[in-house]
């Protein structure tokens, strides 16, 4: 068997597939007019791809396309000696192939001509229409920005622009650089390796997330082959000697047409052999091939419904790898691919890989947006081109939720080295994840995305005032990382003035995020004169606890407990060290300035203090009894505990179950996996004391909590 591959030299076509001859058509494009009655011969081939997918449409426009581009192209020569006439008929035969409808087919033809002839918009507009003068003028503008080193941020800035107004300018583009990367051995070998780079960093990303796996496979070998061509080299080998092998996927794949058939399921099951970047990945993951390791079985069928049967006769009848499992029909890619992934285990042990998909899914696993025809079609109909709001944003319902989450990002960032660096972060990130909101509504993240992501996601700049996360129904820092279908609830504090801490930026995964939170800190270079700030990974203390104000991010917001002391009119301060509440023993001090500082009788500071000779004075609590739940009693808590995932939310988790809020906490470094975590926590109630520190107790891998004695100045 041989693998869908691509020879820089000569590319290989799919099997059974004929390689269209170029050069040939580039003499019949010359031949001159033809009669009315039918269509010029070189572009043929086009018009019987397009009529394989569209039966019913019409050629004449086609027709008119072609005569125009060939007639402005006519005495350009491309760099291989070809008639330039040849380069957009490839590219709009590579649409043909993949089911695009034919205003992005005249809009291929066209592609070129504004740029490099003399054919006028404004005359595009008048002989096609609004709607293939758009698409052309959106690929004539990538093609007027320099693609130089320097250029490139910009050049694809603008890419993404344009394809965000309409994902066809995309599907051009990317046809563009398909047949450029065929043709491209022409050129010098460091030119070769620039454009095979810019187009594996930043092409092939889009064609993934584009859901054009036709395309994708076929520029990644391409680029693999001029990167890489030793491995290259040596893959081509391995595919070679497995074709002069048996193949073991045929038997399993005639075991598997023997179950559907005596199932009643109607279905084709064919074997899909791997491209050569593919096979490549494969050894690398695996160290040794298998035979079953060049190509998957793929299992079509007519309707949802029938994917799912065909999958439990597999799990049935063959003994299934249940790890390899995926259902990617009730929960999509991020590029609309949609597919029921397993893997089973046929005569002598070897495991196939099976994907299992209806008709419809299979062309938009190959073909992506461009098999969803016209996006601004109305009633399955093609239709004019629609107005365009003031801002030249049109709504594209075949956009994918990426897309829209890079165009408004793109227009924050302030330059193009930022966009540029972000963008390839972002396009680096391959798969997504989908969170549900409490609300019932879903943010679509990439994999590795925190709450912090989940917060700008939502909230835009709102999200700066986050101050910690529900997921799953438990507490969780800012810094967890979400997992696909979790449910995420985000707390913001009511004081407009908050802001993100630098930290954040270590668990933002996204490019708004990170723009959104840069840009905040670049305006507060002071912090924000005092804005509370917490960390996704705890909220920060504040300097001095016992002196500050209850906070209001706290979940009670009464009066602190009042304390009677032997010194009438002094101002009385309960000590930050061991935060008494009662009905704790208490003991004051009197400190500079003339207040009154109240420790509990245990603390340390008291036996300090009373050894260096300082006068205690009387204290007690005006209402030991008091549980209206007017007051606000503020404790610190020690936590000490073994080390584990998950212990930080799980401890917060049981606080706010017991109705405390948080007003600072700090987590120390482990130490032997041992982690001592420090609590200052707000109650409403006093009497909620004990049963607080029995939860936090009951948290496993927790084996002490006990109240704060922390050293104070003998001020």
């Amino acid at each position: 068997m041989s693998a869908e591959a691509a020879n820089p030299g000569a590319p290989l076509r799919k099997r059974g597939r004929a390689r269209i001859d170029l050069r040939r058509l580039s003499r019949v494009a010359l031949l001159g007019p033809v009669s009315r009655d039918r269509l010029p011969d070189a572009i043929g081939h086009v018009a019987e791809a397009h009529r394989a997918h569209c039966p019913d449409a019409d050629l004449t426009v086609l027709s008119k396309a072609y005569v125009l581009a060939e007639s402005s192209h006519r005495g350009q020569m491309r760099k291989s000696g070809e008639p330039y006439i040849t380069h957009p008929l490839a590219v709009t035969l590579i649409l043909a192939e993949l089911g695009a409808g034919t205003t992005t087919l005249t809009a291929s033809l066209l592609h070129d001509t504004v740029e490099d002839t003399e054919v006028t918009l404004d005359q595009v507009r008048e002989e096609f229409g609004d709607e293939v003068c758009y698409l052309v003028d959106g690929v004539t503008k990538l093609e007027k920005v320099d693609y130089g080193a320097a250029a490139e941020p910009e050049t694809f800035r603008k890419m993404l622009v344009a394809t965000g107004n309409d994902v066809r300018v995309m599907s051009i583009k990317l046809a563009d650089r398909l047949h450029n990367m065929r043709t491209l051995g022409v050129m010098r070998p460091e030119k070769q390796a620039r454009i095979a780079k810019v187009t594996r960093d930043v092409l092939i990303p889009l064609a993934e997330r584009l859901g054009v796996q036709a395309l994708k496979t076929e520029l990644e070998d391409l680029v693999f082959a001029i990167l890489h061509p030793e491995e290259y080299e040596r893959t081509r080998a391995l595919i070679s000697a497995w074709d002069d092998a048996q193949d073991p996927l045929t038997e399993i794949a005639d075991s598997v047409r023997s179950t559907l058939r005596e199932a009643g399921i109607s279905a084709e099951v064919l074997i899909r052999p791997r491209h050569f970047f593919s096979v490549h990945r494969v050894r690398v993951k695996r160290g040794e091939m298998r035979g079953t390791d060049f190509g998957r079985l793929l299992v079509l069928v007519g309707e949802d419904a029938d994917c799912y049967a065909v999958l439990g006769e597999l799990h049935t009848c063959f003994t299934p790898v249940i790890s390899e499992f995926k259902d990617f029909i009730a929960a999509p890619k991020f590029n609309l691919y949609q597919s029921l992934h397993t893997a089973v285990v046929g005569p002598e042990g070897a495991v196939a890989e099976v994907l299992i998909r209806t008709h419809r899914m299979h062309t938009v696993a190959e073909a992506g947006v461009v098999a969803l025809g016209n996006p601004y079609a109305q009633d399955g109909t093609a239709a004019a081109h629609q107005a365009e709001p003031a801002d030249g944003e049109r709504a594209d319902p075949t956009r994918p939720g990426w897309l829209s989450r890079l165009l408004d990002w793109q227009e924050s960032a302030t330059d193009s080295d930022t966009f540029w660096a972000t963008l390839r972060a972002d396009l680096a990130q391959d798969r997504e994840i989908t969170v549900f909101r409490t609300d019932g509504g879903t943010l679509g993240l990439p994999a590795g995305a925190s709450c912090v992501d989940a917060a700008y996601a939502q909230y835009g700049d709102e999200a700066h005032g986050c101050i910690g996360a529900r997921v799953n129904g438990r507490l969780a820092t800012l810094g967890t990382a979400l997992n696909d279908g979790d449910t995420v609830q985000l707390l913001l504090a009511q004081d407009a003035s908050s802001g993100p801490s630098p930290e954040w930026l270590d668990h933002a995964r996204t490019p708004t995020a990170r723009i959104a939170i840069t840009a905040w800190l670049d305006a507060h270079p002071d912090g924000g004169q005092g804005a509370h700030k917490s960390r996704p990974d705890a909220p920060r203390p504040p300097a001095h606890p016992a002196d500050d104000a209850p906070s209001s991010r706290s979940a009670a917001a009464g009066r602190a407990p009042s304390v009677a002391v032997g010194t009438p009119g002094a101002p009385v301060r309960l000590a930050g060290c061991c935060t008494p509440v009662p009905p704790d023993r208490i003991t004051g001090f009197t400190v500079r300035g003339g207040a009154v500082t109240v420790h509990r009788d245990e603390c340390p500071a008291v036996a300090r203090m009373r050894a260096v000779g300082r006068t205690a004075v009387e204290a007690r609590w005006d209402d030991p009894d008091d549980r209206s739940g007017t007051a606000d009693y503020r404790v610190t808590l020690v936590a000490e505990s073994f080390g584990r995932p998950r212990l930080l939310a799980d401890l917060t988790e049981a606080i706010a179950t017991a109705e405390a809020a948080i007003v600072s906490a700090t987590v120390e470094p482990p130490s032997e996996q041992r982690v001592r975590h420090t609590y200052t926590l707000q109650l409403p109630d006093a009497a909620a004391l004990p049963g607080l520190m029995r939860a936090m107790r009951d948290v496993p891998g927790v084996y002490d909590v006990s109240r704060a004695q922390q050293p104070a100045a003998t001020g």
